[in-house]
């Protein structure tokens, strides 16, 4: 198996300690991350397509695929390190008027058929495919229409046609805040480590790798950063206009697999995950205050 981990089965929100209910940031007590580990995202990807083939041999009827709206879909949520904000997926200012050539919208976040990404890509560029419930893979575009990324715990290169497994994609390079490596660089990066498998690797999963090829940090690999008990990253997930959700990691890479968690369960389980949570803890809350007391007579 390699590199390859047990999955391990995913907490409830109720049973981890975490930010402050309000979504205010305070000093005081506790706002703590889980370590997350899974299994490569494609063989989640790998599962679910099974999953269908039996169901189609069986007879059984599949439900119309839905079109892919971004807004439904995804997560919006920043990433902090301290006080330094290193990644921002937001709608906010996002123009996504239908693109007249491809239905997917012209702001950032937009999606477009593989065959259309083409058209944007330029050698160095991180590439983001989506599909509802299933996780984000992330590749590398090298230029003459292929893309390095990482499949099945191997780093292989591929046409980006044939990496999309039919999957719609943007141009993910506006996400990290890093500063990015040369484009010669970032090719290079990810041409040197095609061929990579197994225990070779240093990345659990597509995005971790690509983001190590673009911005050169060693906080995407496995094991990059010593955990030591502090959590200076914070995940905070937006719930609505006015309240959002904190959590708190040792790495970086802890981080991004709750990110990708997210990204995979979707939007709305997301909320209600969290919805359910956030009330219970003030349910508990308000057992725990005994209210204002009565002076003695």
């Amino acid at each position: 198996m390699g590199n390859q981990v047990e999955k391990l089965t995913h907490l409830s929100y109720k049973e981890v300690p975490t930010a402050d209910p309000t979504g205010m940031d305070r000093d005081e007590g506790p706002r703590i991350g889980v370590s997350y580990i899974f299994s490569s995202d494609d063989d989640e990807l790998e599962q679910q397509q099974q999953q269908d083939s039996v169901a189609q041999d069986m007879g059984g009827e599949q439900p119309a695929p839905q079109p892919y709206d971004p807004r439904l879909q995804e997560v919006e949520c920043s990433v902090y390190y301290r006080d330094e904000c290193i990644y921002q997926k937001s709608f906010a200012g996002d123009d996504t008027a239908p693109d007249e050539r491809d239905g997917g919208g012209g702001g950032q976040l937009s999606t477009y058929t593989p065959e259309n990404l083409l058209n944007r890509c330029k050698p160095g560029d991180l590439v983001e495919f989506v599909c509802q419930a299933q996780y984000p893979h992330w590749a590398v575009y090298v230029g003459d229409f292929q893309v390095v990324h990482l499949h099945r715990l191997e780093v292989v290169n591929s046409f980006l046609t044939d990496a999309s497994q039919g999957r719609r994609g943007r141009i993910a390079n506006y996400l990290y805040r890093y500063k990015p490596l040369s484009p010669a660089t970032v090719v290079r990066n990810a041409l040197e480590q095609v061929g990579c498998k197994d225990r070779e690797l240093s990345w659990r999963n597509s995005e971790c790798f690509a983001a190590w090829c673009r911005y050169g940090k060693r906080e995407f690999k496995i094991g990059g950063e010593l955990r030591i008990g502090k959590q200076p990253y914070r995940l905070q997930i937006r719930l609505g206009d006015k309240r959002s959700h904190t959590l708190e990691f040792q790495s970086l890479e802890d981080l991004i697999m709750e990110k990708r968690r997210n990204d995979q369960i979707g939007r709305a389980a997301v909320i209600q995950e969290l919805s359910s949570h956030l009330q219970a803890a003030e349910e508990e809350e308000e057992e725990d205050d005994p209210g204002p007391q009565t002076a003695a007579e």
